[in-house]
């Protein structure tokens, strides 16, 4: 591996942690908006709907940079990735596509559409977390065959595979997870009692199932791909480190709050354990996952586009985030103080 490779493979999977995350809040955001639609009591779905009305749309840019990205640092490869991916990144797409319509559209329908959009929109986002973290085993080997010297999804190995459903599992528990934990913050922020005792009671239930479902992925995966896991021992720290950064945030959410010392739970420092926690688990996976971006045909070597080319890219993707990441932090500040957003009593 060179180093230009190397740093080239960093800035890809840096977009793909910050979608992730970013991405699993916004989907579980749409999940619990309709699981609490008919409770109006809690104010529960309105606190999801508030959050999730001005970030899907933040949300977006990630995944459109991290396809220009593989496709500007890794040409070779995403020919080979996209000619494997095309079912499930068409269903990927097309779910993409139906829930933002929805959503723009919930914003300008009457109120007699109201749940129904709710509806698809979160039926939608329970999803696609599922179908996209399938992307991972497929990447493992074991699923694809050389037909006429193109690679070909058997998908009937996939959807028989326990480490496919492991991950479609573990995507679907951590969305849950994240998004209940920063709906719980942002309730608390916004002084939403009923809804704070809501999601941080749905964070205790989701959160020791996601745990659960990350072992298991190591189980199914010592048995099914285990180069990877082998590879994974070596940065056992890091693995440890993640378990224990779960811990500490379930543990926040017992600690006195500073405000209020009657109420329990310090969801500001749980969301930051738990994105240290996942930070530290995908580096040792994608540190595991190293030299190959599809095993074991494809490294990351072999599909890396010339020295000239990515150099060139990547000061124009330095310089474009050097523009952006003041205007992400203002927009998120905005979003957590602004008093008169936070205080919105009505959907």
């Amino acid at each position: 591996m060179t180093t230009d490779a190397l740093l080239a493979i960093t800035v890809v999977w840096g977009f793909v942690f910050i979608y992730a995350v970013m991405a699993t809040m916004d989907f579980g955001a749409g999940f619990w908006s309709m699981v609490y639609i008919n409770k109006e009591r809690t104010n529960a779905t309105n606190i999801a709907n508030r959050y999730l009305s001005p970030t899907w749309e933040v949300t977006n840019v990630f995944i459109v940079a991290i396809v220009v990205a593989l496709f500007s640092f890794f040409p070779g490869a995403t020919f080979i990735l996209g000619t494997v991916l095309l079912i499930p990144g068409s269903i990927i797409l097309l779910l993409l596509a139906i829930r933002s319509g929805f959503l723009v559209f919930s914003h300008y329908s009457k109120s007699g559409y109201g749940k129904l959009l709710t509806y698809v929109s979160g039926i939608s986002g329970f999803i696609i977390p599922a179908i996209l973290l399938l992307v991972l085993p497929i990447t493992h080997g074991g699923f694809i065959e050389v037909i006429d010297g193109a690679h070909q999804l058997q998908l009937d190995k996939l959807f028989t595979s326990p480490n496919a459903y492991a991950f479609s599992g573990f995507a679907v528990t951590s969305t849950l997870f994240l998004s209940s934990l920063l709906l719980s913050d942002y309730s608390n922020v916004a002084n939403e009692p009923e809804a704070y005792k809501v999601y941080r009671r749905d964070a205790l239930i989701v959160g020791p199932l996601s745990l659960v479902m990350g072992f298991l992925i190591m189980l199914t995966l010592r048995n099914e791909a285990n180069w990877i896991y082998t590879n994974m021992m070596e940065y056992l720290p890091f693995l440890i480190g993640s378990v224990a950064m779960f811990l500490i945030a379930g543990g926040a959410l017992f600690l006195p709050s500073q405000k209020d010392k009657k109420k329990l739970g310090r969801p500001r420092l749980a969301v930051v354990a738990v994105v240290v926690q996942y930070l530290l688990a995908s580096y040792a996976y994608g540190r595991a996952h190293l030299p190959y971006m599809l095993y074991p045909d494809v490294t990351i070597q072999d599909g890396f586009t010339h020295p000239n080319t990515f150099h060139a890219v990547f000061i124009t993707y330095i310089v474009g985030f050097l523009i952006l990441f003041p205007g992400f932090f203002y927009f998120w500040r905005l979003f957590m103080k602004d008093k008169r957003y936070l205080d919105q009593k009505e959907s």
